[in-house]
């Protein structure tokens, strides 16, 4: 069994660049989005995830809110395919032509960019800003199983703040979700 290095880009760090395929069988690397967009998240995220499938409505919802503002989403699966096949890349894209994604859906299929940040669990989001900082890191809102109840937007909230050059308040919060399966 090979011990695996744990890995993690804190906030206020460097995102780590990618070179990673998407379900539109185009390369996606972070420098190129970091030219064109202001803010972009990066969303650790899988097919199979009971979590993901709760945010993905909000998710394509804060994607069209913004998207005129100089903000964009990206999906990264970075589930282990080799141990949950529903994890392939062809599997992905039959969930993004089911759930109409209106964001770029990649996959990791190293897992060493999901490493590189740090993602622990589906969903979990990380805040870049265009100089490629890491500003906010950890969970979409505070509760993601019950909507009635009062509940802070902490990633729609950070992207408001970097939209509008303020300082983010929560940086980082404790993701809540599905734990990744780590390949050995």
């Amino acid at each position: 069994m090979t011990k695996l290095e744990k890995m993690n880009t804190p906030v206020g760090n460097y995102a780590p660049d990618f070179e990673l395929p998407g379900i539109d069988e185009r390369v996606h690397h972070l420098h190129r989005y970091l030219n064109q967009f202001q803010v972009i998240c990066v969303i650790s995220m899988c097919n199979q995830c009971p979590y993901v499938n709760l945010y993905l409505e909000k998710l394509k919802n804060i994607q069209a809110e913004f998207s005129q503002r100089g903000f964009t989403s990206i999906g990264m699966n970075g589930a282990d395919a080799q141990n949950e096949p529903q994890e392939s890349f062809e599997n992905m894209k039959a969930f993004a032509q089911e759930h109409k994604l209106n964001f770029p859906y990649l996959w990791d299929s190293t897992q060493d960019v999901t490493r590189s940040f740090g993602a622990t669990k589906t969903p979990m989001a990380f805040l870049i800003d265009r100089d490629g900082v890491v500003r906010y890191k950890g969970q979409i809102d505070s509760h993601p199983q019950n909507q009635t109840v009062a509940h802070v937007n902490y990633l729609k909230e950070a992207i408001i703040s970097l939209l509008n050059n303020k300082v983010i308040i929560t940086t980082e919060t404790e993701p809540f979700g599905t734990p990744l399966v780590w390949r050995n």
